[in-house]
C-alpha cells in the first residue's frame, strides 16, 4: 500500500479566468522564407500589409477591451475535453482488419454559466460577454480574443489539484435565461467560447 494513498479530484469548488490573449496565430505568422529567394526581396503587397490596423471593438465598446472577463462569476463549467480524428483507410486482402492513422484534434467548446450580475449602486446587468459576441459580428476590426484557465481547488481552496489552459478563444454562442415569473429564480447566462487549444498542465 502506498503511504499516502491518491486524493480523489472533486469539482463542487473551481474558479476560471479569461484574460485577453496577446498570442498570434499560427496563420498571423510571416510564411517561410523559399530556398533560393533573392536576397533582400521582401513580402509583396497584399491584405493588411502596409495598413494600419483598426481600433479593436470588442466588450465595453469600439477600442475598449476589458483585460479580463467574468472573474469569479462562473458556477458551471463544461467542454472540458480532447477527441482524436482517426482516418479509416480499407486494406486490399484484409477484410478482416481496418488500418487506422492519426487525424487533427477535434476541440469541443467550452460552456460556461454563471448568474446575471449587476451593479448594487443601480446600474444594468454587466453586458460585456454581449459586447465580447457583438462586436465579432460587427466587424470593423480585428476581434479580441481570450486566454484562460479552469482550476479545481481541494476542500480548503488553498491548493490547486487540476489546471486546464485554453488559448485565443472567440465566443461562439451566447444565450440569455429563461423568464418566468411564477418560479422567481435567479437569472442565468450561458457562454459558449471556441478555442485553437486546451491542456491539462501539470501543478506544483
Amino acid at each position: 500500500m502506498p503511504e499516502h494513498p491518491p486524493e480523489l479530484v472533486q469539482t463542487f469548488r473551481f474558479r476560471i479566468r479569461i484574460v485577453r490573449s496577446t498570442a498570434p496565430g499560427r496563420t498571423a505568422l510571416p510564411p517561410p522564407r523559399l530556398s533560393g529567394a533573392l536576397s533582400g526581396a521582401g513580402p509583396g503587397p497584399g491584405p493588411g500589409r502596409g495598413r494600419t490596423a483598426p481600433a479593436a471593438s470588442g466588450p465595453g465598446g469600439p477600442g475598449r477591451v476589458p483585460d479580463r472577463l467574468g472573474d469569479g462569476g462562473f458556477q458551471e463549467c463544461s467542454g472540458l475535453g480532447l477527441e482524436a480524428d482517426l482516418r479509416e483507410y480499407a486494406e486490399g486482402g484484409a477484410n478482416d482488419a481496418v488500418v487506422r492513422r492519426v487525424g487533427r484534434v477535434r476541440l469541443q467548446p467550452l460552456v460556461l454559466r454563471r448568474g446575471m450580475l449587476a451593479a448594487t449602486d443601480g446600474g444594468s446587468a454587466d453586458t460585456a460577454l454581449w459586447d465580447w459576441l457583438h462586436g465579432m459580428v460587427a466587424g470593423g476590426g480585428p476581434v479580441p480574443r481570450y486566454d484562460g484557465d479552469v482550476e479545481v481547488l481541494d476542500t480548503t481552496g488553498g491548493r490547486t489539484l487540476a489546471r486546464w489552459t485554453f488559448t485565443r478563444g472567440l465566443p461562439l454562442k451566447i444565450t440569455g435565461p429563461a423568464l418566468n415569473a411564477r418560479t422567481g429564480e435567479i437569472a442565468v447566462e450561458e457562454l459558449h467560447i471556441a478555442h485553437e487549444g486546451l491542456r491539462l498542465e501539470r501543478t506544483p
